[in-house]
């Protein structure tokens, strides 16, 4: 089964998280980057709204072929108890048909009412959810 972790970071804690996961499983691995990158003033009046209200942000193209693999392993911090914009965008990519896990990173906390919105999401691209991993991340 191909892998791919899809990793969105703003701090480092949850590039550490991904990357290290990438390199114990041999799974191949992509950062998902903002057009716009945020700054932390960005961060905290434009992306928690944004997590709040499950908008997605203008991503850059991804260099991987999406369609290649079979299953997707999401990494993205939480904001405002909701994942990242970013996070929405690349899952608005996914082609249907994979599995998709997730894991979020948070000093905070996932607000667990929540998931079921972002699972939907998932299936709403015609992928099945794995299962969801949280990392409690405070530290890069």
């Amino acid at each position: 089964m191909e892998t791919l972790v899809l990793f969105y970071s703003f701090g480092g804690a949850t590039a550490k998280a991904a990357k290290d996961l990438a390199k114990k499983n041999n799974f191949d691995i992509e950062e998902i980057k903002e057009i716009k990158k945020k700054n932390i003033f960005t961060a905290f009046f434009v992306g928690c709204p944004g997590a709040i209200n499950k908008k997605a942000s203008e991503i850059k193209e991804l260099s991987s072929d999406l369609n290649k693999y079979d299953k997707f392993i999401l990494a993205s911090p939480i904001w405002a108890g909701n994942p990242t914009p970013a996070f929405n965008a690349v899952v608005d990519l996914l082609p249907s048909g994979k599995t998709v896990d997730l894991i979020f990173s948070s000093g905070g906390g996932f607000d667990r009412k929540n998931l079921q919105q972002v699972v939907s999401r998932i299936e709403k691209q015609g992928c099945k959810f794995g299962k969801l991993d949280e990392i409690i991340a405070t530290k890069k």
